[in-house]
């Protein structure tokens, strides 16, 4: 029989499953939810006692616009914000920069310094929201400058909640916006895994990522094998650095695409959780149930969105959505529909929250834990999706280590083939795109008035970041860069350090700088 164009991410799926399909031991590999091995969740009761955290990613052009923007999000009932920061700020670039010119506020908002961020979170109580930023190479520092904006504001740190990114190895695998070297970056990310158990307890220390893996055009079956090969590699360099597994790999999050193909993306979420427990358990030895539970924040595919008849990607974005909530997502980000063309407009911002509430209140999918579980289909996709993964684990690590893999271009090589095939079958019109290669409307589309940055913004910020440098005290600033340098060049933890200076009023640039004085800026190889 032939399969279902479905399975074109490389896992088959098959007309009809019967009794047959599914494991022997099915009962031992489901287990039940909230319990080793995590397939049906890492809660008891999952949604049917509380819905995920529904988060909508949002920054550009300035800290003001980027605030507006996050109080009427909250507004309109999101329970988490997601914050875009520039380019010039991921890479550690402060906006005066050479190299940010043009690119300030442009696909993010532009923080520089305290004072942009106190601006960010202006009438917004820190102590009563769930921030996550994606922010990666600086992202120890985005962190410092958030807790000193919550201690301004009288919060606790220790009830601040949230997630950084942090990911540096998928930088070097399918993004490009690192600054160090992987050696000292993997420091600094250990480092944040110290200063977070000590000081930010409630705060979820990294989000490993396969989602930009997936963008790069990353099979479900690499997306998860090249994430959880990061998160083993972390967790190696955490020991290595002498932290103890229970003590971190609590608060270490995980961060994944939601696809259409939603048979397929449950497989995949529901293996994951399962892969996870036990390689924490039987590979690291972990005691602490927590550690074992692969918890995730789960986005939807910005890669399929089109910007040919893009209300059409409402209703992909509805079925991404379904998929993670099936998936047992722990919290949510829905794709605006216009996002293929431009930011995001206040009003298809909203309409992609809209998309998740009324999948929370309005459908039966909370009623019930892992509805899936016994599925022919899916319980056999779950293992073939898991045994996939596990096979690709292994071929990373006989590179030695997950960072010796992406050295030798491993990853990236395979997701490059993969993404080159996916293009052949579109162009091709053997995997169908509504309105890019089958129900074209021939450029009869409806115009769109996409949301615009102003390029004004850029010298507005470069004339605040001068003011705020005016403002400071030179003394006190240099002898604080100076001992950021001194934590670099030592085994110290930096982030002590990192906070007095931007207490200090150091800019995000002039701290990364201070480190890179020890560290050295990162020069890619060839292969990457």
């Amino acid at each position: 029989m032939q399969s279902s164009p479905q399975g074109r991410d490389g896992i088959e799926i098959r007309p009809v499953y019967g009794p047959g399909d599914a494991a022997e031991d099915l009962a031992e590999r489901l287990g039940e939810p909230g319990s080793f091995p995590y397939t049906r969740g890492v809660h008891p009761t999952m949604y049917t006692s509380r819905p995920w955290t529904m988060r909508q990613y949002a920054g550009f052009a300035t800290a003001a616009e980027s605030n507006r923007r996050y109080r009427d999000l909250l507004a309109a009932g999101t329970t988490g914000l997601s914050v875009a920061f520039d380019l010039p700020t991921q890479m550690g670039y402060d906006s005066d920069a050479p190299e940010a010119a043009g690119e300030v506020g442009k696909v993010g908002v532009a923080v520089d310094s305290l004072a942009d961020m106190r601006t960010l979170f202006a009438d917004i109580p820190l102590g009563e929201v769930s921030t996550s930023m994606t922010i990666n190479a600086p992202a120890a520092v985005l962190l410092l400058l958030y807790q000193l904006v919550a201690e301004e504001q009288g919060v606790d740190p220790g009830s601040l909640r949230g997630t950084i990114q942090n990911d540096i190895l998928k930088e070097y695998i399918a993004r490009g916006t690192y600054i160090f070297p992987p050696a000292p970056s993997l420091r600094l990310v250990a480092d944040t895994f110290a200063y977070c158990a000590a000081e930010l307890p409630q705060w979820n220390t990294i989000s490993i990522s396969g989602y930009h893996m997936a963008e790069a055009g990353a099979t479900p079956a690499q997306e998860l094998a090249f994430t959880l090969a990061d998160g083993i590699e972390y967790v190696n360099c955490a020991l290595d650095a002498g932290l103890d597994v229970d003590a971190f790999a609590p608060r270490l999050s995980f961060f994944f695409v939601a696809r259409s193909t939603l048979l397929t993306e449950v497989a995949k979420f529901r293996a994951a959780r399962r892969i996870w427990a036990h390689v924490m358990r039987d590979r690291f030895g972990a005691k602490d149930p927590r550690s074992m539970r692969l918890r995730f924040h789960t986005q939807t595919a910005g890669v399929e969105l089109t910007a040919q008849q893009p209300e059409v990607n409402l209703a992909r974005v509805t079925v991404q959505a379904i998929a993670a909530v099936l998936g047992g997502t722990q919290s949510l980000h829905t794709n605006a529909y216009d996002e293929a063309i431009a930011l995001p407009t206040d009003t298809s911002a909203r309409l992609a929250l809209r998309t998740q509430q009324v999948i929370a209140a309005e459908t039966d999918l909370t009623a019930t834990v892992d509805p899936f579980a016994g599925s022919y289909a899916v319980e056999a996709l779950t293992d073939e999706v898991e045994a996939e993964a596990l096979r690709l684990i292994d071929a990373v690590f006989a590179h030695g280590s997950a960072v010796a893999a992406i050295e030798e271009g491993f990853q990236k090589g395979e997701i490059e083939r993969s993404a080159y095939e996916t293009a052949k079958r579109i162009d091709s019109g053997e995997q169908t795109v509504v309105g890019v290669n089958k129900y074209v409307l021939n450029g009869d589309e409806a115009p769109y008035s996409p949301l615009k940055v102003d390029p004004a913004i850029e010298a507005a910020q470069v004339e605040r970041l001068a003011a705020h440098r005016a403002g400071r005290d030179a003394a006190e600033l240099e002898a604080a860069l100076a001992e950021v340098t001194a934590a670099a060049a030592g085994t110290a933890n930096v982030l002590y350090p990192l906070k007095r200076a931007l207490k200090a009023g150091a800019t995000v640039g002039e701290v990364c700088t201070a480190l890179a004085a020890e560290w050295g800026r990162h020069v890619p190889a060839e292969t990457w």
